[in-house]
C-alpha cells in the first residue's frame, strides 16, 4: 500500500476557490489527454489523506448558483436518476405549456437556453396530487457529447417559476446540425421521475437574426419522448461497496480521524464507443480536495464493456462531521493511446448542495448515491454495497 501524505490546510480555505471546483468544462469535451504521470501511477490499492481548510461563511461566497458557472445553471448535470433506468413515459397524459427563450451569445460561443415558467404541468403524483417538477434539455444528436443541463426542482406546484439560464458552450455552425429538446420530469424522492412533456426545436431552420426567435415565447408541452434523448441516458452502471472506519487501529493516525475505503468491483453495459473494444479503468476523487495527489485510479481492463475491477483505495484523514461536508467522485474513462475519453460518473455524498458552507455545484448527488453515503455513515466498520447507474457530470478539475 504506498501513503501519500496529507495536503495542506490552506489550500481550501478560499470559498471563491471550493465554488469554482465544478466548473471545468465537461471532460467529454477535454478528452482529457494521457500524461506521463498516468502512466507512472501504480494500479496497486493505494491510500490517499483527505486534509482540509474548514471554510468560514462569507458574504461573498453566498452568489447566485445558477450564474455561477459559465457552462451549466443551477443543476446543469445531474440531480436524479437517469431516465432510462428511473423515467416513467407512459403514466402522465401530459398537459400545459413551457416558457422559454433561446439565443446564440456570440462573444461566449454559447447557446443560452432561459428558462421561464411553466404553467397547467399535469399532476404527476396522484395520490398526493403533487408534481415536483424540474426541466432539462439535451442538444442531439450526440455527436458534440455536450450532455444535458437541468434547472432546479420547484416542489409542489403545477405552474413552477425557474428565470434560470442553462448554457451551452458550442461554435454556432455546429448548431445547423443539432436538434434542442427541453423536457419536463416530475421528481420523485426514490427516484421514479415521470415525464410531463417536451418541446423539440430544429436548430438547422432557426433564424438567429429574428428578433421575434429571441422573445420569450409560450409553448405546448407534447406527449412523445424523442428516442435520442432516451439514448443518451443509458451509460451502464457500477457496482461498489463502501466503508467507513471511525478509529483505525495502529500508524500514526490520532483517534479523532477515520478512513474511507472504496471497493470498486465492476461496471455493466458501459456505453461502447469503438464496438466493443472498450479499455476502461477509474478514478477517484475525493471533493473538495481535487489535488492530483489525491488522485487514485483502477488498472485498466481491456476489451469489454463489462468489466471488473475489484479494486479497494483508501483515504484517510476523516473526522466524522467530514463526512457530511464531502463527496466521492467515481469517473469511468475509456483509455485511449491519443486520449482518454470519458463515460460516466458518480458522486457520492449527501446531495445538499453545499460543502463547508458555500454553495458548490458538485454536492449534486442522485437518490441512489446519497442513500450509499447515508448508509455507509450509519453502519461504521460495515462494508455497504450498491449498483448505481452512471451519468455524465462536470468533472471537477484537478489542482497540482
Amino acid at each position: 500500500v504506498s501513503t501519500v501524505p496529507p495536503q495542506p490546510d490552506q489550500l481550501f480555505s478560499n470559498p471563491e476557490k471550493l465554488k469554482g471546483l465544478s466548473k471545468s468544462v465537461p471532460s467529454f469535451l477535454q478528452e482529457e489527454a494521457s500524461s506521463t504521470s498516468d502512466v507512472l501511477e501504480t494500479d496497486t490499492a493505494s491510500e490517499s489523506s483527505y486534509s482540509l481548510g474548514r471554510i468560514k461563511k462569507s458574504p461573498s461566497s453566498l452568489t447566485n448558483l445558477s450564474g455561477s458557472s459559465g457552462m451549466a445553471s443551477l443543476s446543469s448535470v445531474s440531480g436524479s436518476l437517469m431516465s432510462v433506468y428511473s423515467g416513467d413515459f407512459g403514466n402522465v397524459d401530459v398537459k400545459g405549456n413551457i416558457q422559454f427563450a433561446i439565443d446564440y451569445v456570440e462573444q461566449l460561443n454559447e447557446l443560452h437556453i432561459f428558462i421561464c415558467q411553466c404553467k397547467d404541468l399535469a399532476v404527476a403524483d396522484v395520490k398526493r396530487q403533487r408534481s415536483d417538477p424540474y426541466v432539462k434539455t439535451y442538444l442531439l444528436p450526440e455527436k458534440y457529447k455536450l450532455g444535458k443541463r437541468k434547472t432546479s426542482v420547484k416542489k409542489k406546484t403545477f405552474n413552477p417559476v425557474y428565470n434560470e439560464i442553462l448554457r451551452y458552450k458550442i461554435e454556432k455552425d455546429l448548431l445547423k446540425n443539432q436538434s434542442l429538446n427541453i423536457s419536463v420530469w416530475h421528481n420523485d424522492t426514490f427516484g421514479r421521475n415521470s415525464f410531463l412533456g417536451e418541446v423539440e426545436l430544429d436548430l438547422g431552420t432557426w433564424d438567429w437574426n429574428d428578433k421575434s426567435n429571441k422573445q420569450i415565447n409560450w409553448f405546448p408541452l407534447k406527449p412523445r419522448t424523442s428516442t435520442m434523448a432516451l439514448e443518451l441516458e443509458n451509460r451502464g452502471e457500477m457496482k461498489l461497496a463502501l466503508k467507513y472506519v471511525p478509529q483505525p487501529t495502529g500508524g500514526k493516525k490520532t483517534l479523532s480521524t477515520g478512513e474511507v475505503h472504496i471497493w470498486v468491483k465492476e461496471c455493466h453495459d458501459l456505453p461502447p464507443l469503438r464496438g466493443n473494444r472498450l479499455n476502461s479503468f477509474i478514478k477517484c476523487t475525493i471533493l473538495p480536495d481535487t489535488s492530483r495527489k489525491s488522485r487514485q485510479k483502477t488498472r485498466t481492463v481491456a476489451k469489454t464493456t463489462n468489466p471488473v475491477f475489484n479494486h479497494t483505495m483508501v483515504y484517510d484523514g476523516f473526522r466524522p462531521e467530514d463526512l457530511k461536508e464531502a463527496c466521492i467522485e467515481l469517473t469511468v474513462w475509456d483509455h485511449n493511446k491519443l486520449a482518454n475519453h470519458f463515460l460516466g460518473g458518480l458522486r457520492i455524498g449527501l446531495g445538499t448542495g453545499r460543502s463547508y458552507g458555500t454553495t458548490v455545484d458538485w454536492m449534486d448527488s442522485t437518490s441512489d448515491e446519497s442513500a450509499l453515503w447515508e448508509k455507509m455513515i450509519n453502519l461504521p466498520n460495515t462494508w455497504v454495497e450498491d449498483t448505481i447507474p452512471l451519468r455524465m457530470l462536470m468533472v471537477a478539475k484537478l489542482t497540482k
